[in-house]
């Protein structure tokens, strides 16, 4: 039988280094491999399996997970994805990579150039665990974990925070380590969303009737047992809506991507569009200010089906407002927050 010791992973007592070196982690929710059933199946097992995303107890949930839904969701969500699948792969995985290529000139740029950047998924691939044993073999022993995520919630920071330590937990040389828990009001990241809404209005001929905000939903027994995800999103709708200068009356904060049958985060996104276009709103804008990237639930579940909703139910016209993907206002944003965590760390 193997003692305890055998169990931890020997990979750090392989590096030698006499100089320190730091790296930055971006973090992102993660991506099948491929849009086909059994790709989905693995993706969804691995996230439907996070006790951090589903908070009910294992014996109940595991059985339904693995007996009901890894049988019938993975197809179903393969045509989603495929519908959204660009040519160089998974929307989320190929912006997150551009947003990693492009941060790493940013830093660059401002002189802090002996910093790496890399990235990784809390689900598929690459893994965290694998990007920072990569990061450990290359001699890095500071690494500041920069989740893409701007609002805190229990079910995506703490579960990446949560991943990070089980890799540690098997590390005898063990890095420096500080997290970014949530950016949902740095001025940085509130102009970066305001300039993406000024450029949409510019080719659009100025704001539509309403600017609805979509951020993604969590239960709302989470929020009640203290996740601070609902004030952080409703905090940045309203730091946004007041560096635009828009009324609020023409702002409407909803949320979308509800799973199962509790209460979740309201109001909900797709019946709150329904609801908007009975009233007599023509014309709506619509965002989804929390996801840095475009992924399966802004181009599919917002750009396809609210919109279609929201057309069949007497609204006039959609416009999508693309999330922050590559734009430059966005990478300046996220270089300002690394380098404001990377403080004090010789990074020269």
């Amino acid at each position: 039988m193997p003692s305890p010791q055998d169990a931890i992973s020997p990979a750090s007592s392989t590096v030698t280094t006499s100089t320190a070196r730091c790296a930055v982690l971006l973090v992102n929710l993660g991506t099948p491999d491929e849009p086909t059933a059994p790709a989905l199946r693995r993706y969804l097992a691995q996230f439907l399996g996070d006790p951090r995303v589903v908070e009910i107890p294992r014996v109940a949930w595991l059985p339904v997970l693995h007996g009901i839904i890894l049988r019938t969701r993975p197809a179903k969500s393969a045509t989603k994805y495929a519908s959204i699948w660009m040519k160089e792969g998974s929307p989320l995985a190929v912006w997150t990579a551009r947003q990693t290529t492009l941060l790493r000139g940013w830093l660059g740029e401002a002189g802090v150039r002996s910093v790496q950047v890399a990235y990784a998924m809390r689900y598929g691939n690459p893994s965290i665990s694998s990007q920072l044993a990569m990061l450990q073999q290359q001699g890095v022993d500071r690494v500041l974990v920069l989740p893409l995520y701007p609002q805190y919630s229990s079910t995506t920071t703490a579960s990446v925070v949560d991943d990070v330590y089980a890799w540690l937990g098997k590390q005898r040389r063990m890095p420096e380590l500080r997290f970014v828990n949530s950016y949902h009001d740095h001025p940085a990241y509130i102009k970066a969303l305001a300039k993406s809404v000024r450029d949409h209005w510019s080719k659009q001929g100025g704001p539509a009737d309403k600017l609805v905000m979509s951020f993604h939903g969590i239960p709302a027994r989470n929020v009640k047992l203290g996740d601070p995800y609902a004030d952080e999103c409703r905090t940045t709708a309203r730091l946004l809506a007041a560096e635009l200068g828009h009324a609020p009356e023409r702002c409407q904060v909803t949320f979308q991507s509800r799973f199962g049958k509790a209460e979740w985060l309201t109001p909900y996104t797709e019946p709150t569009l329904i609801e908007l276009a009975k009233q007599g709103v023509g014309t709506v804008d619509v965002m989804c200010p929390g996801f840095t990237g475009d992924c399966l639930e802004t181009l599919e579940e917002i750009n396809m089906e609210a919109r279609e909703a929201f057309i069949h139910a007497g609204g006039k016209e959609f416009r999508y407002i693309p999330c922050l993907n590559d734009n430059n206002a966005w990478i300046t944003a996220l270089s300002t927050i690394a380098q404001e965590h990377l403080s004090g760390w010789p990074v020269r």
